[in-house]
């Protein structure tokens, strides 16, 4: 297959978080190759290294995006290394599962404190420059979980549900500034963590009944479409939530 170039992104700064594994560094690389000048963020040091080590040019700071000032000192500083940022792509998540009669008040907090709260932690922070650069574009990455609301989750399902209301508001209110604010909201991506904790023979045998498009949804296709939600091509789009899972929802 060949895949689209977007000569809109070519220099522009690109700020992710949670881009060392997974969907997160499919961004990375993704963004990468379109030859963004690409910032990220991710608690594992070693694997974030290590991708960055292997694209050129690529800034990495290992942190825990729970820690409201360091996250907007690593902005700060991807910004003045880079120059401002106009994309941000807010990916970081945690999925574990719970059982909600027995989740404490604690690990609730917790649970959207890595789900949401960075989400609007990062946009608040990158807004003066995207305002300052005349627009931007952020990708706030949700989950078809907010839509169908499985069990085992409820943190996970709150939050995502909650990215897609946030990035409405935001949408409304910054759209005066240009920037644009649009949610992607990704299907069952095959990743190395779901291989290891739940994408089982039988789980997925279910999965693909209820699809509409054969095969498995790779980090790629995810990374594929925020390329598109971040370029000029989708510049009247904004306030959406783009759905990429197959045809399940």
């Amino acid at each position: 297959m060949a895949f689209a170039r977007y000569p809109s992104l070519k220099d522009r700064v690109v700020f992710i978080t949670g881009g060392a594994s997974g969907i997160g560094a499919s961004f990375v690389a993704q963004f990468h190759a379109q030859e963004a000048k690409v910032a990220f963020v991710d608690l594992q040091a070693e694997a974030g290294r290590a991708l960055a080590d292997s694209l050129p040019g690529v800034w990495f700071r290992a942190l825990d995006v729970t820690d409201a000032a360091a996250l907007t000192e690593a902005i700060r500083e991807a910004a003045a290394a880079l120059g401002p940022v106009t994309v941000l792509v807010n990916n970081v998540a945690d999925d574990s599962r719970h059982v909600a009669a027995e989740t404490s008040a604690e690990a609730w907090r917790a649970g959207l404190a890595v789900n949401l709260d960075p989400v609007f932690l990062a946009a608040t922070a990158v807004y003066p420059m995207m305002r300052d650069a005349g627009g931007g574009a952020i990708v706030n990455v949700g989950s078809i979980n907010a839509l169908w609301g499985p069990a085992g989750m409820a943190a996970y399902v709150a939050a995502k549900g909650a990215i897609n209301s946030l990035t409405k508001g935001l949408a409304r209110e910054w759209g005066g500034d240009g920037i644009r604010v649009n949610a992607l909201s990704p299907g069952w991506v095959v990743t190395e963590r779901q291989l290891e904790l739940w994408l089982t023979p039988q789980a997925e045998a279910d999965w693909a009944r209820q699809v509409a498009l054969p095969g498995r949804i790779a980090p790629d296709d995810i990374a594929r479409a925020a390329l598109f939600l971040a370029s000029d091509d989708s510049r009247m789009m904004t306030g959406q939530n783009l759905v990429v899972d197959a045809g399940r929802t």
